[in-house]
This record gives C-alpha cells, sequence and structure tokens, in this order.
C-alpha cells in the first residue's frame, strides 16, 4: 500500500469498542501515547481489525487548534 500522508503512526491495536454505525479503534503507538481514531463498523470489518494486531494510525490535517485554560 502506497499513501501520501507522511504522518503515519505505526502501533498495536489495544481495544475496538463498536456503537450502532461507529467504532473507536485505540492504537498504542508506544512511550505511553494512545491514538483513537472513528471509523464505520464496516471498515473495522473490511480491513479485519483485531485487538493485538497491527495497524497505522494515519493522520491527514490541514489545520491544528491549539487551546489553554
Amino acid at each position: 500500500m502506497k499513501i501520501s500522508a507522511r504522518n503515519r503512526l505505526k502501533g498495536q491495536i489495544v481495544e475496538i469498542t463498536k456503537g450502532a454505525t461507529t467504532a473507536h479503534v485505540r492504537i498504542d503507538i508506544g512511550n505511553g501515547a494512545i491514538v483513537t481514531a472513528s471509523i464505520t463498523n464496516q471498515a473495522v470489518d473490511e480491513l479485519e481489525l483485531t485487538v493485538g494486531g497491527s495497524a497505522y494510525a494515519v493522520v491527514k490535517a490541514s489545520d491544528v487548534m491549539v487551546a489553554v485554560d
């Protein structure tokens, strides 16, 4: 697979929580950091994602916002 996004974070799937239509997939990318992605249940099934499997968190964003209290 080739992809243009450069922000690829490889990790291990630690949790998949399916809802009515959307799933939250938690990926441990190391050093105590967890990335959570919201994807469709259909995508989870098509990608054959399983807890313990490896996956990439691919970040593609045009804006990054910063906030403080």
